[in-house]
């Protein structure tokens, strides 16, 4: 279930700028999002409130943050740790036909390089699949190594931004720690996407291939997050008094592993979920009467 975000009026209004500085009319920003142009409507007159997952289809299409889009801000304190520079897609100087066509050959490239994987897909496919010649795809992209780095980027992207968008209503810091660990399953296809994106980044870096900076930043902005929930919950007794970084670093772990026997068919999402929420319930949750 996706929760409604706060402050609809001035959400509707970033929303109704990002949205202007695309240069798309209305209707093809509900195409993109997959949502009724009707509610689209409504929630940009501020009668309707967009929820979580609009608000993340908002941020893909138009290129900006949901952070933004929520609070005005892409610095704003959030559930999710901010992205340290140059981890979110690049942005360029130029206008927004042009930033609007390296976005589509940006997501299309993912989309590729998930299903297939990096070594099979070829600039000419990517070209074909947005519709464009290759010399088009060179263009913004010279290299098919550069184009997989902004990739990484996109992943980065589209987690921080669903993180924000859905942790934000949640206050509980159990609840918010679980939801943050069921945002980020290998579940459907996108969730697939995104880990096989990860997984070809870290077999390219076990062989030292160079090009993938955005790799570290990335993963520290997840582990962060974790640990700042871990935190959180520690200073209102809902977790136990142990080192956070350990509790993260065991966490994450397990999350890293796990994922990986999903995508291999040894496990299934719900059974990885159910793992590690098990985890959680016996070494992070402070049992009750239990003292530091």
């Amino acid at each position: 279930m996706h929760e409604p975000v706060k402050s609809p009026s001035a959400i509707a209004d970033r929303t109704r700028e990002a949205i202007r500085n695309t240069g798309l009319p209305q209707r093809e920003i509900s195409k993109l999002t997959g949502f009724e142009e009707s509610k689209l409507s409504k929630s940009l007159r501020g009668t309707r409130k967009f929820t979580s997952e609009e608000i993340v289809a908002l941020a893909t299409v138009t290129g900006v943050t949901a952070n933004w889009l929520i609070t005005g801000s892409d610095s704003a304190p959030a559930p999710s740790a901010a992205p340290s520079p140059g981890i979110l897609p690049t942005r360029h100087r130029e206008d927004e036909k042009h930033a609007q066509r390296r976005r589509s050959i940006i997501k299309r490239a993912w989309w590729l390089f998930a299903q297939q994987g990096f070594a099979a897909v070829r600039m000419a496919d990517i070209a074909k699949d947005v519709g464009i010649s290759t010399p088009t795809v060179h263009y913004y992209f010279p290299t098919k190594q550069a184009l997989f780095a902004e990739t990484l980027h996109y992943s980065v992207k589209l987690a921080y931004d669903r993180q924000v968008a859905e942790l934000q209503p949640i206050s509980d810091p159990v609840s918010q720690l679980k939801r943050l660990i069921e945002l980020q399953l290998p579940l459907g296809l996108e969730g697939r996407a995104e880990w096989s994106i990860w997984m070809q980044t870290w077999t390219k870096l076990a062989v030292n291939e160079e090009g993938l900076d955005t790799h570290s930043g990335g993963y520290r902005r997840w582990v962060t997050t974790v640990r700042e929930i871990i935190s959180g919950g520690q200073t209102t007794g809902h977790f136990v008094d142990h080192d956070p970084s350990i509790l993260t670093a065991e966490l994450t772990a397990m999350f890293d592993g796990m994922g990986i026997q999903v995508l291999t068919g040894q496990l299934t999402s719900s059974q990885m979920f159910a793992n590690i929420c098990g985890y959680i319930d016996r070494n992070i949750i402070k049992k009750q009467g239990a003292t530091p």
